[in-house]
């Protein structure tokens, strides 16, 4: 091709000016390039006709690989058998199966459930009505929970969740708090009852304080609850009136239970150990259960920190008016003797039974207004005046335990403002409630000391710790 190329131009020159002869030769250039650069109909026809076989035809070899037509042809039946095997690989591949798809797990289905918090005065029927259901359905939750008694109780704060597909209760669940649920499921005309109680992570707190106001304020100011404080006053009752016993510079160190669920704390437990200093007298307290499964709290020694009556059957309460045979009397503006111990609280502060024993008078007496009297034993009786109310259920004969709820503080009969008036007797003689000597309970039995010995000095020794990380800590 070149060598034509190079020939025409060659006549032409002979003929024509140089500027033409220039013109001439890039056209003839273009029309060379353009006619190198057109495939033949041989090599079309090759492009088109691939054997089916999967045999490939020496032309095709040579077009696919770019061969010229000087290539050595006797490399074509090493590269022909590359190719066909290499042809044949890749039909090989396209033809193997898929791997089966992995099948996913079907989801589980959504449940819409709808809560309502119990409110002051709800029940039941109010609730249900709330939620869309009718009495039909309450009397058949009532009817499916009557012998295990699953929603006899309900209370403000708690909740009520219902589960309603296609206008029908499906399930009903009634949580009562974080550690107790009860779960009702749909079962034909009736429901399956499943109680669900989850038990929290018990851990020991350390608590320890001086007292500067009262033991309410510097307890809570010490990082303990109301329910810790209060088991604090209830387990020193019986030693120390904290109404008139305490005094500024008083300290007191408690180790007590926390309730852990899910990481977070839900609630305060017992007291496992205590220690309260009253006017440079020391008090310790430990919590042991024997081998019977019985729990109290102990003196170090092993006594009982139970007295047979309480010091004071009202709580944090102040008293305004002490025993005094010669005490004026605030209405009736004379002598008269005072043969109790008047505790000022406010109206409806709840008034705790002194000591184990029967209701031998309930109702009005004179001056007194509303009155109950227990009998402890042959020779004791308690007197608890002035009440605004009684607890409901008691009545004459009923039998009372220490520090149960008998009656509310008000200002019933004749008085000037709200307080108890308590009075203590011994063979119907008045004595001092807050001096009076106060009979122990019973101490440990022998069979129960070299346990109680164990336990009493680890916690003791715990005791000690704390307050002396504390200290550490400060410093």
């Amino acid at each position: 091709m070149g060598s034509i190329v190079f020939n025409v131009i060659k006549i032409i020159g002979n003929r024509l000016p140089t500027v033409h002869l220039v013109a001439v030769s890039i056209c003839v250039v273009i029309i060379g390039i353009t006619l190198m650069l057109v495939p033949s109909e041989k090599v079309s026809a090759t492009r088109g006709d691939r054997p089916e076989s999967g045999a490939l035809s020496q032309d095709t070899v040579k077009l696919e690989l770019n061969l010229s037509e000087e290539t050595d042809t006797e490399m074509l039946p090493t590269l022909q058998e590359e190719s066909v095997s290499n042809e044949a690989a890749g039909n090989t591949a396209e033809q193997a199966p898929e791997p089966p798809a992995v099948a996913e797990a079907p989801a589980e289905p959504v449940e819409n459930w709808v809560d309502y918090k119990v409110n002051s005065g709800d029940n039941l029927s109010s609730l249900f009505k709330r939620a869309g259901l009718s009495a039909l359905d309450v009397h058949q939750v009532t009817q499916a929970t009557r012998e295990n008694k699953a929603l006899s109780r309900i209370y403000p704060g708690e909740t009520l969740s219902f589960l309603i597909e296609g206008g029908e209760l499906k399930k009903l669940k009634h949580v009562a708090g974080p550690l107790k649920q009860v779960l009702l499921e749909r079962d034909g005309d009736s429901y399956r009852t499943e109680f669900v109680e989850r038990e929290p992570k018990i851990q020991h707190q350390f608590a320890e304080g001086t007292i500067e106001n009262s033991l309410f304020l510097d307890g809570s100011r010490a990082g303990m609850s109301n329910n810790t404080i209060m088991q604090l006053a209830a387990i020193f009752g019986w030693d120390i009136d904290f109404a008139l016993d305490i005094r500024k510079g008083d300290t007191f160190r408690v180790i007590y239970e926390e309730k852990v669920l899910d990481g977070k704390k839900i609630g305060t437990g017992n007291i496992v150990a205590a220690e309260f200093v009253n006017r440079g007298d020391v008090f310790r307290a430990l919590r042991y259960t024997d081998s019977k499964g019985n729990t109290n709290y102990f003196t170090p020694e092993g006594n009982s920190m139970r007295k047979a009556f309480l010091r004071t059957p009202v709580d944090f309460a102040r008293i305004s008016s002490p025993f005094n045979p010669n005490r004026k009397h605030p209405v009736l503006n004379r002598i008269r003797a005072h043969k109790g111990v008047d505790y000022a609280a406010s109206t409806g502060t709840p008034i705790k039974a002194a000591g184990d024993g029967k209701i031998i008078f309930r109702g009005v007496k004179g001056g007194y207004g509303n009155v109950i009297i227990l009998q402890h034993g042959q020779n004791i009786t308690t007197l608890y005046a002035h009440m605004s109310r009684f607890k409901k259920g008691l009545s004459v004969g009923s039998r009372v335990k220490q520090g149960q709820l008998i009656g509310y503080v008000g200002m019933s009969g004749m008085v000037t403002g709200p307080h108890l008036h308590y009075e203590f007797r011994v063979n119907g003689v008045h004595k001092n409630p807050v001096t009076v000597k106060l009979p122990h309970a019973d101490p440990l039995p022998k069979s129960e000391r070299a346990a109680f010995q164990s336990v009493s000095q680890t916690l003791l020794a715990q005791l000690d710790k704390y307050s002396a990380t504390q200290v550490a800590l400060a410093e």
